[in-house]
């Protein structure tokens, strides 16, 4: 299924558990029964449109905890942050899915997204074209796809098993070695992970590094390490339309009110 060979990274330990996953749910639940619930799901939003507004278009991170941090937010309420952070701008919602390393879950993304009226992304380890449907079904408008845990051959039949049920995926990259192989596979949506999931360390200097080899044509969005307006404003002049912002909000004891910070600027800033 994927190139990427186990070398103990923290990338290859969630890979090889959601593997492990994934395999079991597959034999409960075949891909037949996940067509008929993309057949009943509810209209797709368009996400790529969501990224491409004026002004700073952030996705914000809807994320129960993660690996380096361990719990990020308790309680965890995916209906009342979604509203929240809907209502003071956010041009829509990642929502974690994965459960071992993050506490995710579907049920989260499905409760979030039916309160809100802004597209919602499944953000996931995803290998196989059965998640994508899966994604579908449980009613997510777009999907991740991590290049670094993908082979060039299954990337790009995702990108395009994605676009055949009406779903553009965000492609995240974090080298531009990663970058090449994202075009070549013909993605559309380009998000420059700031955090290189091997080591888990976070430098925002990575977005503006590749932002001069994303064309125009694509969607770029910076992921990762995005805390002040400041962040915002000079990923935004560098060429970026879309900032995905999820600890940062998470952690706040007011993540509406985090995220309304990032989108308006103070006295003195850019």
């Amino acid at each position: 299924m994927s190139a990427h060979a186990n070398t103990g990274t923290v990338l290859d330990r969630i890979l090889e558990a959601r593997r492990a996953e994934v395999d079991h749910r597959k034999r409960v639940l075949p891909e037949t029964a996940l067509k008929y619930g993309v057949k009943a799901a509810t209209p797709l939003r368009d996400f790529s449109v969501a990224l491409c507004r004026d002004g700073l278009n952030v996705l914000a991170e809807l994320k129960p905890a993660s690996p380096s941090r361990g719990v990020i937010r308790e309680p965890f309420d995916p209906v009342a942050l979604g509203q929240s952070l809907e209502a003071v701008g956010a041009c829509a919602l990642s929502v974690l899915t994965e459960g071992e390393f993050f506490r995710g879950s579907l049920k989260n993304l499905r409760d979030a997204r039916k309160s809100i009226q802004i597209p919602v992304l499944r953000k996931d380890f995803i290998f196989d074209p059965w998640q994508v449907w899966e994604s579908r079904a449980n009613d997510a408008d777009s999907f991740l796809l991590i290049v670094a845990a993908l082979g060039d051959g299954l990337l790009r039949d995702l990108i395009a098993l994605g676009r055949e049920i009406g779903m553009e995926p965000l492609v995240e990259i974090h080298t531009a070695e990663e970058l090449d192989r994202a075009f070549a596979a013909g993605a559309r949506i380009l998000g420059v992970n700031n955090r290189d999931l091997k080591t888990l360390t976070v430098d925002v200097k990575t977005s503006f590094q590749l932002i001069d080899r994303i064309p125009d044509d694509c969607i770029a969005v910076s992921e990762s390490g995005l805390r002040t307006h400041d962040d915002l404003a000079k990923l935004r002049v560098a060429g970026f339309d879309a900032f995905l912002v999820g600890t940062h909000l998470m952690l706040a004891p007011d993540p509406a009110a985090a995220l309304s910070s990032l989108l308006i600027s103070s006295p003195g800033t850019l």
